[in-house]
């Protein structure tokens, strides 16, 4: 089952995340007599964490439970406000170029993969990280090409340092969905004397802006999700299909990703990677957000990060 973080009443807590409803891991397990360790991190909930046999064990007495009981356990989504599934990760990663008709789309060349590398750029969590429900804000500074862009986003779960492909996806945790919002056009101090590298900074400057990095609904534990490479994505603006992909296309896939930062990165608990977009994105069709525009980033299995911009 899919975990999310939510608040009620003022009250952080952890549920098991259905979409349409939530339902409370502390009623759960208070009736059910299974007492859930902290209320406020999904980390020691998920595959690596030192709750997740009271998690597994929680979520097979409540599957067997009748839909009367379940519903006692429950809040609509709309009765809270749902929260970062990861608050606060040491670090946010995110690819550039992994898919290759995002790279085509754009001007680029899409070179196969034994001829190049990930690459890696970051974002400062505190500021950007935006809950489903959350609002995107256009920055006064530069409002006017704002894009999106749908990703799989991965959670580490235990400390992480220069391990295989084939070894990789035993330290994720789960699986959740990230819109990766990037100015397409920011172009600090437009009288500047030209510099080799302002191309590559005003790119990278673009995608900081505050509340830039969506994230959310809730998280896949990874143990339900055996092959990350398999997952269909959807982006819709205001309901019209915008991006319609699957992971599959990746140029280098969750595990190959996660091995080459693990070489030069200690990664740790709760690092959050997010894996790149495919194609589809606004620049491609010179289209991008205005205010009262309305997301909806699906990822199978995972859910729908929905946010408003403003």
């Amino acid at each position: 089952m899919r975990l999310c973080r939510y608040e009620s009443a003022g009250i952080p807590e952890i549920g098991f995340y259905e979409g349409r409803r939530v339902i409370s891991l502390a009623r759960a397990g208070y009736e059910l007599r299974i007492p859930i360790p902290g209320r406020d991190s999904l980390l020691p909930c998920l595959p690596g964490g030192a709750a997740r046999d009271w998690i597994c064990e929680l979520q097979e007495k409540i599957a067997g439970c009748d839909e009367e009981t379940r519903l006692r356990w429950s809040l609509p989504v709309e009765a809270v406000r749902l929260l970062v599934p990861v608050p606060a990760p040491s670090k946010l990663l995110l690819l550039a170029g992994n898919y290759a008709k995002h790279i085509v789309e754009g001007g680029g060349r899409a070179e196969e993969r034994s001829k190049t590398f990930p690459y890696v750029f970051m974002k400062p969590p505190t500021t950007t990280l935006t809950p489903a429900g959350g609002v995107v804000r256009l920055p006064e500074v530069s409002p006017d090409h704002i894009d999106w862009e749908i990703e799989l986003g991965v959670v580490i779960g235990r400390r992480c340092r220069g391990v295989s492909e084939g070894e990789a996806l035993s330290y994720v945790a789960g699986y959740t969905v990230v819109n990766d919002i990037s100015d397409r056009k920011y172009k600090p101090n437009p009288d500047r004397a030209a510099r080799e590298k302002d191309g590559f900074f005003d790119w990278l400057h673009g995608k900081w802006h505050d509340t830039f990095c969506p994230m959310g609904p809730c998280v896949l534990p990874a143990d339900e999700c055996a092959d990350p490479q398999n997952l269909q994505m959807t982006l819709k603006v205001n309901g019209e299909v915008k991006q319609n992909a699957s992971t599959a296309e990746m140029v280098f896939p969750v595990a190959a990703v996660i091995e080459f930062i693990s070489r030069s990165v200690t990664l740790e608990p709760g690092d959050v990677i997010s894996t790149g977009t495919p194609s589809g994105v606004g620049a491609a069709s010179k289209t991008f957000l205005r205010r009262g525009d309305r997301l909806d980033a699906t990822i199978e299995r995972i859910g729908t990060l929905w946010n408003l911009v403003e």
